[in-house]
């Protein structure tokens, strides 16, 4: 099959070199010029050319989230009706509200680091990571199956949803925690003392605090109300947590914790 990939970035850049090794022809467009010619080594199929897409069976949008809206209206003016398009973006309610002329499956490769680049992306990215998709509603099965083979390559495993339950999944796993690492490190930041001391815990718990502000930015500005609702239940589990049986609930959440994560002690749920 001919894929083609727009904006090549962590998430991208690592779809890229990952299908790049497969029986499949790989098309990439990309405005960033020394990322072109460094992408050139791995596939003759790269541009800053929309239309060189033209041809392609399935394309995949990873630019950032507020490109992805200007991006998917422009592809409307090059691909067939028969092209299967997928973006890749963390917030989906906005995205899938419009009805789309090509064959439109929002989605949401579940994978990533605080590093951002063609030169921080790498072909294991996705290795066993969960990569929503969310069907336009006339979308058949057949289209799907050809989506998920494809996404099977890199190593995720594919889960269906709608995009308000993913919007919310995501604000309670992904972009709260990312926001919460940034309030902590921002409280602490001052206290000399408290710098000094911090040691693995605390960097672990800042980790995300290093993650790219304009995506930091889009998240608050495209799943605010979730994020709300995010901390709302965090506040009431942490009042509740305060106000009985402390001990007993910690135990308890530890245990659950352990049985979500692999034997390895790998971030990487079951």
């Amino acid at each position: 099959m001919k894929i083609g990939i727009i904006s090549l970035g962590l998430i991208g850049g690592s779809l890229f070199k990952c299908l790049v090794e497969t029986d499949n022809t790989v098309y990439a467009v990309t405005r960033n010029k020394e990322t072109i010619e460094e992408a050139k080594k791995y596939s003759a199929f790269v541009s800053d050319d929309l239309n060189s897409l033209k041809n392609c069976n399935i394309i995949f949008v990873a630019s950032p989230i507020n490109n992805t809206l200007e991006i998917l209206d422009k592809l409307e003016e090059i691909v067939s009706d028969k092209t299967i398009v997928l973006d890749c973006a963390s917030v989906k309610e906005f995205i899938m509200q419009k009805k789309r002329p090509y064959k439109f499956i929002g989605s949401h490769p579940m994978a990533g680091t605080e590093f951002s680049g063609f030169e921080n992306s790498f072909k294991e990215l996705f290795n066993g990571a969960k990569w929503v998709l969310i069907p336009q509603d006339d979308i058949l099965k057949e289209d799907i199956d050809i989506v998920k083979k494809i996404i099977n390559l890199t190593g995720a495993e594919t889960i269906i949803a709608t995009a308000k339950e993913h919007d919310m999944a995501v604000a309670l796993i992904s972009h709260m925690p990312m926001f919460i690492s940034q309030a902590l490190f921002s409280a602490t930041m001052n206290d000399n003392l408290a710098m000094k001391l911090a040691s693995s815990g605390f960097r672990d718990m800042t980790r995300l605090a290093m993650s790219n502000p304009v995506m930091a930015k889009d998240m608050l500005n495209y799943n605010a109300k979730n994020i709300d609702n995010a901390l709302d239940l965090l506040k009431s589990s942490i009042n509740s947590l305060k106000n009985s049986e402390y001990y007993e609930k910690i135990i308890n959440i530890k245990k659950k914790r352990s049985d979500m994560y692999s034997e390895d002690g790998k971030n990487i749920f079951k």
